[in-house]
């Protein structure tokens, strides 16, 4: 379990989180959805252990694998290379890499789909790809709790349906834990079991997508028109925004 207790974060002097309390359960996936500049990220830093907070604790026993969102890497660097990446925790300040760890990067590639693209360049891939590649290299890591800082946010919906499924067969499969930032709060729908919206820096709602996601909280999340769009084929529906003129 993730614990977040009375949590506090400044950037530059500034309050961006003000009393969080969370608990997050073993192999539950949470979506977290917010405006710009509501401090999501600074909420999963701190929950991974890359931002010290002002105030308050976080409690987790549990080996965490980080995914940034999407960038390029300085040198030309291998798939196989930035998974290896992964493995800095097993090896050891001046470790060097042994069969055993190409062998792990071997079973995420391969389980992730991507194990063709090993000798490639990552620079070279797609954004979809990269983004598989990345997951793969936290994973590889042998991580119990996954953080991914808004994973689909630069893919087209062929590459969002990839990653959501990736993201839901690692909770179901793997009884992995899953926290995502997103703005697309269908893909809260889609796979997660918690919704945290964070409407400020001390204003927030956290719990069951069910109970949680509404018009009415996402209008309020976003400042905008929300409404339900319901299928005629089936009980499946989203939530839409409505931009109005005048």
């Amino acid at each position: 379990m993730i614990e977040v207790r009375n949590l506090s974060v400044e950037r530059g002097g500034r309050p961006v989180l003000e009393g969080y309390d969370l608990a997050i359960a073993n192999g539950s996936v949470v979506a977290i959805l917010g405006a710009n500049g509501v401090g999501k990220t600074s909420l999963i830093n701190t929950i991974a252990g890359l931002l010290p907070p002002s105030r308050g604790k976080v409690y987790c026993q549990a080996r965490i694998g980080y995914v940034p969102q999407l960038f390029d890497v300085a040198f030309d660097y291998s798939v196989t290379d930035i998974v290896l990446m992964g493995r800095a925790r097993q090896l050891g300040l001046f470790g060097t890499p042994q069969q055993r760890d190409y062998d792990a990067v071997h079973r995420q590639l391969t389980m992730l789909g991507i194990n063709h693209l090993a000798k490639r360049s990552f620079n070279a891939l797609s954004g979809g790809q990269r983004q598989l590649v990345i997951i793969a290299q936290a994973l590889v890591s042998e991580c119990e709790v996954l953080i991914l800082d808004e994973p689909c946010s630069a893919l087209d919906y062929h590459n969002q349906a990839v990653v959501i499924s990736v993201l839901d067969r690692l909770s179901r499969e793997h009884g992995m834990t899953v926290l995502f930032t997103t703005h697309s709060p269908q893909h809260a729908l889609e796979i997660a079991s918690d919704v945290l919206l964070m409407y400020g820096s001390n204003e927030f709602d956290f719990g069951p997508t069910a109970r949680i996601l509404s018009e009415t909280s996402l209008a309020r999340l976003y400042g905008v028109e929300v409404r339900k769009a319901s299928f005629d084929s089936d009980d499946s529906f989203t939530y839409a925004p409505l931009f109005r003129n005048g």
